[in-house]
């Protein structure tokens, strides 16, 4: 069959066949209706011709070079008619005279070639190398601007219908359609294919000045697969249902046409060429333009309807003016104004947005807690090109205003540090930085030849609604993303509100903002940061007592864990990005439909049962509030001051220290293995000589580590550990820096767990058996190094135990628990190796288990009880 690419598929029980036209062959189709005898409905048959030449066909070169230089002789083309024919029909030759009445293209892009074919010079087709094109090229540009003239004039079309049919059952529309007013207007009747839910029929449209077929088609529950001469038309109930379910399961385009083929063969309708012969796939191609601009007519729907909503707001605003003559009384209060966020904030969350009071000190929580993370598994690829512009980007930051963000980031930094009072020590910030890889802006996390967005950056209100995104189009996450974010959010905010950003390393971009003039002044100052919950125990401590939300105050139960909740419900949009069209993306706003069923959730299950837990512990406390209250504030006076870092300023050197005495271990036990095997044999005094002088080397070595350590002068740098014993100094230094490294091996495994637990347990999205292998690896390959590590700081707690002195007034670590499973549910492990004294008794939030449990109730009750105010 010539112009045809046959591929034979088995489907089923029954063998068929797939044919491809040829991108670059332009064809016309024929479709035939005929009742079919065997089952009941109706099949349509599809007949597609090409009308080539013989010396073409007998010549594939001389066609190929025809069809590359895309000149066809217009006599080339063959004529599409829908009619009704009975089934002996099967060729051209017993067609009806008048079965070219009417002409239907499917690519309605494609302008008529009419260049002669003898001007068309040789082409060597062996050095022809086909490149993909990854932009729209004049043809597509064409049908994009024919569809948007087409969209406005279905608006109110659209609407007619919705109103008509709203909460009603929808029927079948006739076989004849028409939406002329008038009834004298010259007609003219175009037919084509209507697709339902329960099968698809043949519909004669008559349009006139009245209404255009388009139009008329919208106005029957239907939406034109062409923006001119259509030989296809959908029910809008069908693209209306498929767009609630892209929402939810992000099927492709590909899946709804193959599934709506297969019910349809169910139903007993099958579309056939004009030989009988089935047709594989016969919609997907129509299906895709109808959804794509149904969902532009949509999009256009609700912008008209916020428009008019906006309006009406204006009006109320307006008509609650003061008036402009002068009170004829003095109030007797302050007048507090009434300020109203943006109208798009009011849309993502009325909850978080709609209120008309604003600031509420930062101290105890802010008016709005916003929260913002990046994911570099939403990419895009460069070799999928782009696309003209579908929506405006309601959700996304302009590429041009984020990279402006950068840029005065960037002078910023050059310019001299502000004077400022930091809040956490610059020592624990460092650490911080220095162990997340967010906070590294430069580590590469995709391939930048193969992606030109290599992640997305989310910004979520408490209620883990959407509000804006930007994206990341370099190597790491910079802070670039989440300043155009917050930035972008003070625009629309009220003067006087409060905003608290909950972020993986706030506590460094927190520093950032104080140190360089990145931000004005009047944002800064209603701007605080905290770490989000899960995140915040990967933290220095002194950090965690000023940005962890669980213990900082008034914070209440935000954690800013929402993102993380986003992108799992994104995960099916991960493929789908990658090699979509950059300008179609779309947000759901189903978040905001289920705002009241979160507060109720969150009231029952957090608030209510984290509040009733906290105040069990604090009536089994012996200890009043104000007791905890006095304790939790020397607890915090005495971690944040900069002596309680002063390790840290050591840690450079000891490191060093450390990493060359284990260098010396290895080397030591290596040398004695060696002297054990040469000793055994009859060996010669020379080199018995030679294995003494190695060790007397080795001996040397390690008296020299001793003394580089002692040169560092650790009792200049810590007075108070002066008199102490150097070696249970030496331990404890040890015993603190190893437990920091178990801290973070730990923490790793427990988050390895929960990926498992969860996917087993059904809560989260499977692994996968490439992800479950490689998760179930990491925990295999980190598990020896953890336990090992948590054997040998036992042995230096029982080191400690044996070297302590009772007067030195410093409290003991205790020993770890081996087991994996307890050390997860131990409390002692995020606690730290305290090293120096204390002068006089020991503090009892230190000492005193029944103090520390009632501190963190305490903190868990003003929680609930400052979420049940804001939510309740």
């Amino acid at each position: 069959m010539p112009g045809y690419l046959a591929l034979p598929l088995r489907h089923g029980d029954l063998r068929t066949s797939i044919y491809f036209l040829p991108s670059s062959l332009w064809l016309h189709a024929q479709i035939l209706v005929q009742p079919s005898p065997q089952r009941l409905g109706w099949v349509f048959s599809l007949s597609c011709q090409s009308m080539e030449t013989k010396e073409q066909t007998q010549n594939p070169d001389a066609k190929l070079a025809t069809l590359l230089a895309g000149k066809l002789n217009s006599e080339q083309t063959t004529t599409c008619q829908l009619d009704m024919l009975p089934t002996a029909v099967s060729s051209e030759e017993n067609m009806p005279a008048d079965a070219c009445e009417d002409l239907f293209l499917f690519e309605d892009e494609v302008p008529p070639l009419t260049e002669p074919q003898d001007s068309i010079p040789p082409l060597n087709t062996s050095e022809f190398i086909p490149n993909r094109r990854i932009l729209p090229d004049i043809a597509a540009a064409r049908l994009y601007d024919t569809w948007k003239i087409l969209i406005p004039t279905l608006v109110d079309v659209q609407l007619e219908y919705t109103q008509r049919t709203v909460g009603k059952f929808v029927e079948r529309p006739p076989t004849i359609l028409s939406a002329c007013h008038s009834q004298k207007c010259a007609q003219k009747r175009t037919t084509m294919i209507g697709l339902f839910f329960d099968g698809f029929t043949t519909l004669d449209i008559l349009s006139c000045r009245c209404a255009t077929a388009p139009q008329v088609l919208v106005l029957h529950s239907l939406f034109p697969t062409s923006p001119s001469q259509p030989c296809m038309a959908v029910s809008t109930e069908l693209l209306t249902f498929y767009r609630t379910l892209f929402e939810r399961s992000c099927d492709a385009v590909n899946a709804l046409a193959s599934a709506l083929h297969t019910h349809y063969i169910r139903r007993g309708f099958r579309m056939t060429n004009a030989k009988g012969e089935f047709i594989q796939e016969p919609f997907w191609q129509s299906l895709g333009q109808a959804i794509l601009w149904f969902d532009v007519l949509q999009v256009e729907l609700e912008s008209q309807l916020e428009c008019a909503v906006q309006a009406s707001r204006d009006l109320v605003d307006a008509s609650r003016d003061p008036p402009e003559h002068p009170a004829s009384y003095a109030p007797t209060v302050d007048v507090v104004p009434r300020e109203r966020c943006a109208t798009i904030l009011l849309q993502r969350c009325p909850a978080c947005f709609g209120g008309v009071s604003f600031g509420r000190q930062l101290e105890e929580g802010g008016d709005i807690h916003v929260a913002t993370d990046g994911n570099f598994h939403h990419r895009h690829r460069r070799s999928a090109g782009d696309s003209p512009h579908f929506y405006d980007p309601s959700y996304f930051l302009p590429k041009a205003q984020v990279d402006d963000i950068g840029r005065h980031i960037d002078r910023s930094r050059k310019s001299a540090l502000k004077p400022h009072a930091p809040l956490v020590p610059h020592e624990a910030i460092d650490l911080c930085e220095n162990s997340y890889e967010a906070a590294d802006g430069k580590k590469q996390k995709a391939a930048m030849d193969s992606f030109d967005d290599t992640g997305v950056m989310a910004l979520i209100c408490r209620h883990n609604i959407p509000l804006f995104f930007a994206n990341i189009d370099t190597p790491g996450e910079q802070q670039k993303y989440a300043v155009a974010l917050i930035d972008h959010l003070f625009v629309l905010l009220p003067r006087s509100a409060t905003v608290v950003t909950l972020y993986d390393v706030g506590c460094v971009l927190s520093r950032s903002l104080s140190q360089y003039n990145i931000l004005p002044e009047a944002v800064t100052k209603r701007l605080r940061f905290a770490t989000t919950a899960m995140h915040a125990y990967g933290h220095e401590w002194s950090c965690q007592l000023v940005h962890n939300p669980r213990i900082c105050k008034g914070l209440g139960l935000s954690d800013g864990e929402g993102t993380e909740r986003l992108w799992s419900r994104f995960i099916r949009l991960i493929g789908i990005q990658r090699s979509s069209s950059r300008q179609s993306a779309a947000i759901g706003l189903e978040m905001r439909a289920d705002l009241s069923d979160w507060i109720r959730h969150c009231l029952k299950r957090g608030i209510h049962e984290q509040g009733t837990a906290a105040q069990t512990t604090l009536s089994e406390c012996d200890a009043t509030i104000e007791d905890l209250r006095h304790q939790w504030a020397l607890q915090r006076q005495s971690q944040l001051s900069i002596r309680a870092h002063a390790p840290a300023r050591l840690k450079k050197e000891l490191d060093t220290v450390f990493a060359l005495q284990g260098d010396l271990d290895a080397s030591d036990k290596a040398l004695q293995a060696t002297s054990e095997v040469i000793t055994k044999g009859n060996v010669s005094q020379r080199t018995l000589d030679a294995i003494e002088s190695l060790e007397r080397s080795h001996q040397c070595l390690m008296d020299k580590v001793d003394v580089l350590y002692a040169s560092l002068n650790v009792h200049d740098k810590f007075p108070e550990l002066e008199g102490i014993n150097i070696k249970f100094v030496w331990t404890l230094l040890l015993a603190r820096d190893l437990k920091i490294n178990i801290q973070k091996h730990a923490i790793g495994s427990f988050f390895e767990w929960d990926k498992l637990d969860h996917a087993v347990g059904g809560t989260q999205q499977a692994l996968g058996m490439k992800l479950h292998q490689q998760t179930q690896k990491a925990i295999s390959k980190r598990q020896p190094a953890l336990l090992a590590a948590l054997r040998k700081f036992n042995g230096y707690c029982e080191r400690l135990e044996e070297l302590y002195e009772p007067g030195c007034g410093i409290p003991l670590p205790m020993p770890l628990p081996t087991k994996l499973n307890e050390l997860r549910n131990d409390q002692t492990l995020m606690e730290d190796i305290w090293i120096t004294p204390s002068v006089g008794e020991v503090p009892r939030w230190l000492d005193d288990q029944d103090i520390r449990d009632g501190i963190c109730a305490m903190l868990s009750a003003i929680d609930a009880s400052r979420s049940s105010d804001v939510l309740g």
